[in-house]
């Protein structure tokens, strides 16, 4: 009897479900997706009902041929990709490519232990058409958007730019807040602070109360002079206790990590962005070898929008609490938990697969990456059951003539979930929460009080706060933008276009990014609308649960998308020839300056060009403010001469950093690589000669070929250059690679060098 054939996608997760299923069953991996729209053309028929034009990604052909080869030869093929709609679309697309529907099944692990691997197997599902369907909808509707859009930003800014129908929603939320901030009006206020103490109480235990009314009306002092009455008219009073009010107060845990809480959180704890964290967490689900044990698979599918919880996860956890923590912490029924409306709640929340496996346990294991990020997942989960915080709130009173001030503070009585774990916060919440938590002394009502000081503070009113990548995650999440699986791609996109820069642990948009999202709202409205984008993602929804058909939905998008696209060049301002303009004054026409883009960021042009063509490097200064970088002289050399004229070298500056040249140049143009010493001394980097080839002949020019480097890597070129400048791919062993051209050689294809990479906003 054949083995059935169990198909993943990752190695490591196809070797820690090999040693649950045993010699009945040969486990391979796809290594993710094998088939996919092409890199080097729109790949989408919108004429046919956006008929995709799949093809076998480069580079994947080997392990296709590997499943095809493992297929023929089984019975029966379970089709064992990540449960979502990515892994639907991967099985899909090898099931036809194997063309295996008759002997296949679907087949959702969403934790790898040894039961629900068996269980999943022994109970398969078929290919959801519907899934599938929701997934090519998403994938066509980002190409059509990127592959169209994206040029048209190379033409009117610079190539190399790119264009996505939900990154471009996440750039402009935060150029948005950018701009709040930029014009915010800061308003001027100032509270008055008392610093007190008992006096039978140590010097060290003080407390500070705030003005709170002034000649009994709530006090609001804007500016110094209404402060210093204030401070006159309390000044040389006596503060007398007047009230103390205690109240009981309760903090229920939070539920169990989903996709965004666990990348908002380990933002926060780990300083870890969402692209690290969803990397460590696929390591963490596929399985880490635990010694003797094997590779066990640790956590849960961490691509999830649902916090429920299984039974028997809730009595495993139950039990932990007990024999661990104590009865006391653990609540009479285990705690449930709201899911959102717009969940999927396809899988349950992110939590450990084996609770008993204390992260100490196996922190020999794991990586520092993997300890933190799974200990953080145990923590959150195991507190999800406990009992909630109880603190004693204690608000006091203090009268000091016209003046009266209040102080807070918190003493806790059962810590609860606490003593696990409590989440971090934003900056801003973090010190609130500080400030309520603070302790007070045993104040009762008629006390007095001893005053050590108290003056005025003056304060301006703070604009909206950057964005962090946590809390970014949290507004996507909230306005419906993106998936659980979409958001690190999101956040990775918008940075490695250099459209947004990190400043400070906050988000801060470029003048490009700013550029790039006014120009696209200038020509595509309905894109970049927050609202729009939204309801897409929920039509994408209607896909898969089959309410909504693909087709029909993409028909309609596109009615409006091409209007759009044939109106852009004329709605859209080109950057590229206008640039923004500057009120700094050129040195050679006294024209203002523009900023332009080039292939190495930003620079300053006249705007004169091509009549001038002065141009300016340039930096920002502390205020935001533009500062031009000076090119420094070049240093001469006496000592070291030019082997061609004989003239000194200089040392200059460029793209891969400092060289020498002829002081000659133009007439001259010889260049040299060099390093320092260890003593500082300059020593000449000689070139290395070419490899001849004389048993490879350029089939153009009858001449040898011979191997050079280049900066794509080793490569053949002819020996007849410049004349003759036929070049061919080669392997590290020097072998010719064939059906390849080298990205720089004429007729290379365009995917090679200009063309949009596929959008990353996909899952």
């Amino acid at each position: 009897m054949s083995k059935s054939l169990v198909i993943v996608e990752s190695p490591a997760k196809a070797k820690t479900i090999k040693k649950y299923l045993g010699d009945d069953f040969s486990v391979e991996a796809s290594s993710g997706h094998l088939i996919d729209l092409p890199s080097s053309k729109l790949g989408v028929d919108v004429e046919n009902d956006f008929n995709p034009e799949y093809v076998v990604i480069r580079g994947k052909g080997k392990f296709l041929d590997k499943l095809r080869k493992a297929a023929k030869n089984a019975d029966q093929v379970y089709l064992a990709s990540d449960p979502d709609r990515e892994g639907e679309a991967i099985a899909w697309h090898i099931a036809n490519e194997l063309d295996i529907h008759d002997r296949s099944h679907r087949v959702l692990i969403h934790e790898i232990t040894k039961s629900a691997v068996k269980d999943s197997i022994d109970n398969p599902t078929e290919l959801s058409k519907e899934r599938f369907e929701a997934q090519q909808a998403r994938r066509v509707l980002d190409r059509l958007v990127g592959y169209q859009v994206s040029p048209i930003l190379w033409k009117k800014v610079r190539k190399g730019l790119s264009a996505g129908r939900v990154q471009s929603v996440a750039l402009r939320i935060i150029v948005e807040r950018e701009r709040e901030i930029e014009a915010f009006n800061k308003v001027e206020y100032w509270s008055i602070e008392s610093e007190l103490k008992r006096a039978q109480d140590e010097p060290g235990a003080s407390f500070t109360a705030m003005l709170a009314k002034f000649e009994g009306e709530k006090v609001e002092v804007s500016n110094e002079e209404q402060a210093n009455k204030i401070l006159a008219a309390v000044r040389d009073e006596s503060f007398t206790v007047t009230s103390v009010e205690r109240k009981d107060k309760k903090r229920n845990t939070m539920p169990p990590f989903i996709t965004s809480t666990l990348q908002q959180e380990a933002s926060r704890k780990l300083r870890y962005n969402p692209k690290r964290t969803m990397s460590i967490a696929q390591k963490l689900y596929e399985g880490i070898s635990l010694g003797d044990e094997g590779p066990v698979g640790l956590i849960t599918y961490m691509r999830t929008d649902s916090v429920r919880i299984s039974p028997s996860a809730i009595e495993e956890a139950r039990h932990l609490i007990k024999e661990s923590y104590g009865a006391d912490y653990l609540p009479d029924k285990p705690n449930s938990f709201k899911v959102k409306k717009a969940a999927q709640d396809a899988h349950e929340a992110v939590r450990p697969t084996f609770v008993d496996k204390l992260p100490d346990s196996i922190k020999n294991y794991l990586n520092e990456e993997e300890y933190k990020l799974y200990k953080l997942i145990w923590q959150r989960f195991v507190a999800s059951q406990m009992k909630p915080m109880i603190y004693d709130q204690t608000t006091a009173e203090v009268k000091a003539g016209p003046g009266l001030f209040r102080a807070t503070g918190s003493i806790i009585k059962f810590p609860g979930f606490s003593a696990v774990y409590l989440e971090g916060k934003e900056e801003e919440e973090e010190a609130k929460e500080k400030d309520e938590l603070k302790k007070l002394p045993d104040l009762n009502k008629g006390d007095n009080l001893d005053l050590l000081t108290v003056e005025g503070k003056q304060h301006f009113t703070q604009p909206p706060p950057r964005f962090t990548e946590s809390s970014l995650v949290k507004e996507l999440e909230d306005k419906g933008i993106g998936r659980p699986s979409t958001y690190a791609s999101i956040l990775s996109t918008i940075q490695d276009r250099e459209y947004v820069e990190r400043e400070k642990q906050r988000l801060k948009p470029t003048l490009l990014g700013c550029s790039v999202s006014d120009l696209l709202i200038q020509g595509f409205p309905e894109i970049m609308d927050v609202q729009f984008t939204a309801e897409m993602e929920e039509k994408l929804d209607d896909v898969e649960e089959g309410s909504v058909n693909w087709i029909e939905l993409l028909k309609k998008f596109y009615d409006g998308f091409s209007t759009r696209l044939e109106g852009a060049d004329d709605s859209m301002k080109s950057l590229r020839k206008d640039g923004i303009a500057t009120d700094i004054e050129c040195d050679l026409c006294h024209s203002n300056m523009i900023i332009k883009w080039g292939r190495n960021g930003e620079f300053l042009s006249c705007s004169k060009y091509p009549e001038c063509k002065s141009a300016k490097a340039f930096e920002y200064d502390e205020e935001g403010k533009i500062k031009i970088i000076e090119r420094a002289e070049p240093e001469i050399r006496e000592d070291i001469k030019c082997e061609k004229c004989s003239r000194p070298m200089v040392i200059k500056t460029g793209r891969r950093g400092e060289f020498l040249a002829c002081s000659g140049y133009p007439e001259c143009k010889n260049a040299k690589a060099f390093e320092l010493d260890p003593e500082g001394n300059i020593k000449v980097i000689e070139k290395e000669e070419p490899e001849i080839r004389e048993d490879i002949k350029c089939e153009k020019c009858g001449k040898a070929m011979a191997v050079r480097k280049g900066r794509y890597g080793k490569f053949l070129g002819c020996t007849g250059y410049p004349k003759c400048r036929n070049i061919k791919n080669i392997d590290e062993k020097g072998n010719i690679v064939e059906g390849k051209q080298h990205p720089k050689s004429k007729g290379a294809k365009k995917e090679d060098s200009e063309a949009p990479t596929p959008n990353s906003e996909t899952p």
